[in-house]
């Protein structure tokens, strides 16, 4: 009898898929939707900024030669979802694959007074507004979506976290020289509490619609440069086997086989990608 040889790659074929990406206005986001491009997926960009989805969507359509959908919608409010999730299913547009990408990503202020990253000086509205964000609203996102491919039979769930999901933060690479305990910058709680929390909704959606061939896995990515402080990416790449930070396109065939049948036995897991840092 002989055997029939697939072509390479064909496993990553997602040509006749539907993708949906939230957060899909920022950097990784937009290199998410490059990549499922690239496997042959249709994708959907969402957002809640409209402008700032409309710029996303003209640099895919110029790199790609492809303009992807894009909708504005707020991941924190399950009516924004539910709407966006009526209006394509009205339009026979199903989604196969979601990826949980929004997240509020902390930036250091340099002149504030009180330096609010601290545990200590933490507001609580900062709180509540980032794990609405980074957590309840991949939460959201899984629920209805997830739902409709439960419904189905078939679909991926793929969350994005990060390398800080299995270490803590080293918060000396945030330290400014000349500045006292109490004014020293710091990876900010919600940070890890969130990409912590992504890998147990992971696991928890993993098994929740195994039955329906819904499978749910993580992205855990490591740092990626992008014109960081010289003194920031000097001490952060010491503690990188392969001494440097990752370039934004690295994520693209991580993304590709947790999306495609490359990975179909592939369930509930983290894959890490941080250049080795997190073994070192």
């Amino acid at each position: 009898m002989k055997i029939e040889i697939e072509k390479p790659f064909t496993k990553f074929d997602l040509t006749n898929k539907t993708a949906l990406v939230t957060g899909a206005a920022g950097l990784l986001g937009i290199e998410h939707t490059k990549a499922l491009i690239e496997s042959g997926a249709r994708v959907i960009m969402t957002d809640i900024s409209q402008e700032a989805l409309a710029l996303a969507a003209k640099n895919v359509k110029s790199e790609m030669g492809i303009c992807p959908d894009s909708f504005t919608m707020d991941v924190t409010n399950e009516t924004s979802v539910l709407a966006l999730n009526d209006k394509i299913i009205k339009e026979e547009i199903f989604v196969d694959i979601l990826i949980n990408n929004a997240a509020i990503d902390p930036k250091v202020d340099k002149d504030i007074l009180v330096e609010s990253s601290r545990l200590e000086n933490f507001s609580l509205d900062n709180w509540d507004y980032e794990l609405e964000v980074g957590l309840k609203g991949a939460m959201i996102c899984s629920k209805v979506f997830g739902h409709e491919m439960a419904k189905r039979h078939n679909g991926v769930i793929l969350n994005i976290s990060s390398d800080l999901s299995i270490f803590s933060p080293d918060q000396r690479l945030y330290m400014k020289e000349g500045i006292d305990e109490e004014f020293q910058p710091v990876k900010p709680v919600t940070y890890s509490v969130i990409k912590h929390g992504l890998i147990g909704l992971t696991k928890y959606l993993a098994t929740y619609w195994a039955s329906k061939n819904v499978r749910c896995n993580a992205l855990s990515p490591g740092g990626v440069f992008v014109n960081q402080e010289k003194d920031f990416v000097k001490k952060l790449i010491k503690l990188i086997p392969q001494n440097r930070m990752a370039n934004r396109e690295e994520y693209h065939g991580a993304i590709q086989f947790l999306c495609s049948d490359a990975s179909a036995y592939m369930n509930g897991q983290n894959i890490v990608m941080d250049g080795g840092r997190s073994i070192w």
